[in-house]
């Protein structure tokens, strides 16, 4: 299942944010880029998915490495890493705040300096996001997205290049997984391969790598 994980959400417990066409299923895009394909794909899932995006859209596939049909525009590509709980300790932190729809613009433009990964203007419903202020600022966020049946996702890890170096982050991520043990789930994350900084803090915070992935981004036949 972790192997396809943003299928298994959309078919499990995100089905309530899923557009469905055949086998193919994809995030409102106002809350998700990601697209859910099955393990097995056949010629009929690319063209669910094609006519359930529309012609010309860039998508994100994950999963299962299947390439698709020649007529989808390969757009990047690159390695990442998959990380689960080996002995985080979890504990909430007394200076985050939940974040909601009242925080929206700020999530946004602090994703916007901090580039932690793709977001939209609704992703914050996916889950529980957590933040750190300094005088009143948004300075630094966690919280939850990808969500497979026993298992959640931290994702947005972010903080101010102004006040890295302080163990924001470390900390959010200890108070989110908190918050994802305390409803029994499981804890996992992403991460580019090429961010060695960020995968060095996840091993000190008790995150092993349980494999590396593939983030491949085509664009639908026009």
């Amino acid at each position: 299942m972790l192997d396809n994980p943003a299928w298994y959400s959309l078919t499990g417990p995100h089905a309530h944010f899923a557009q469905a066409n055949g086998s193919a299923r994809r995030y409102d895009p106002d809350i998700s880029v990601f697209v859910g394909l099955p393990d097995d794909r056949d010629e009929q899932v690319w063209a669910d998915l094609a006519d359930l995006a529309g012609p010309g859209v860039e998508l994100p596939i994950t999963g299962a490495e299947v390439a698709p049909p020649p007529d989808w525009e390969p757009v990047a590509k690159g390695t990442g890493v998959q990380m689960v709980d080996d002995g985080i300790d979890a504990r909430p932190d007394p200076e985050a705040v939940v974040l909601g729809a009242a925080d929206a613009d700020e999530m946004a433009a602090l994703v916007a300096r901090t580039n932690p990964g793709p977001w939209r203007p609704r992703t914050f419903e996916l889950g529980t996001y957590l933040g750190i202020r300094r005088n009143g600022r948004l300075v630094a966020m966690a919280g939850e997205r990808l969500h497979p049946p026993g298992w959640t996702e931290i994702s947005a890890v972010c903080t101010d290049a102004e006040h890295r170096g302080q163990g924001l982050a470390g900390r959010l991520v200890r108070a989110v997984a908190h918050n994802i043990r305390s409803r029994g789930d499981q804890v996992l994350l992403h991460a580019a391969a090429s961010n060695t900084n960020a995968i060095r803090l996840y091993r000190q915070l008790g995150f092993r790598l349980r494999r590396e992935t593939t983030f491949a981004v085509y664009r639908t036949p026009a």
